[in-house]
């Protein structure tokens, strides 16, 4: 079992940046394939990014590439969003999720298996 307590997030103006942390319990972070997950308001939930166990690959929506970046700190059990350049349509309620193992489709949330409280992000204009 995997808790996992997200922080971060919060208003923000069009250009800037936020950093959501998700920190996850228990000893075998590394093994757990790591996921950010976004709902905007009226909307279904969608892929942000994912990130393996040792933090070599990761992978991105479209809408966010080049200006988000997963990180993951296993010695912190730790997996971070840095998001630059934020938009209004990057409004949303944000999600990690962890999964045991690979994904079949590690962009779809069926593929998870825990998943965080979900932190708000807003982006102004």
């Amino acid at each position: 079992q995997v808790q996992l307590v997200q922080s971060g997030g919060g208003l923000v103006q069009v250009g800037g940046s936020l950093r959501l942390s998700c920190a996850a319990s228990g000893r075998t972070f590394s093994s757990y394939f790591m996921g950010w997950f976004r709902q905007p308001p009226g909307k279904e939930r969608e892929f942000v990014a994912a990130i393996a166990w040792s933090g070599g690959s990761t992978s991105y929506a479209t809408s966010v590439r080049g200006r988000f970046t997963i990180s993951r700190d296993n010695a912190k059990n730790t997996v971070y969003l840095q998001m630059n350049s934020l938009k209004p349509e990057d409004t949303a309620v944000y999600y990690c999720a962890a999964s045991k193992n690979l994904p079949r489709n590690y962009g779809l949330g069926s593929g998870y298996d825990y998943w965080g409280q979900g932190t708000q992000v807003t982006v102004s204009s």
